[in-house]
């Protein structure tokens, strides 16, 4: 699937959990950007001048921590964020 197409699906996956996603132009010292809580409520924040793969990268990480479960989404989305959750509880060598 071509990185613009996942990113869509991705960013329906944060609407069904209530969570913004933005572009936004950021210093190189932040990275693509992440997930941040904002007055309460959750938002994933990535640099407008990011490629497409990395965007997708980003989002995915940031929704990757949520139950997602419940919600609706193609088998590819899942698979994607499955790999990306488990990268993030995977332990770190030393």
């Amino acid at each position: 699937m071509k990185p613009e197409a996942m990113l869509e699906l991705l960013e329906a996956v944060a609407a069904q959990l209530s969570i913004k996603v933005s572009y936004e132009p950021l210093q190189a010292s932040v990275g693509h950007g992440g997930l941040c809580r904002v007055k309460g409520q959750y938002r994933v924040i990535i640099d407008k001048r990011a490629v497409s793969d990395e965007r997708v990268t980003t989002l995915a990480n940031a929704l990757a921590g949520f139950d997602l479960e419940p919600l609706q989404m193609p088998k590819s989305v899942r698979a994607l964020l499955r790999l990306h959750r488990q990268n993030q509880t995977r332990p770190r060598a030393a």
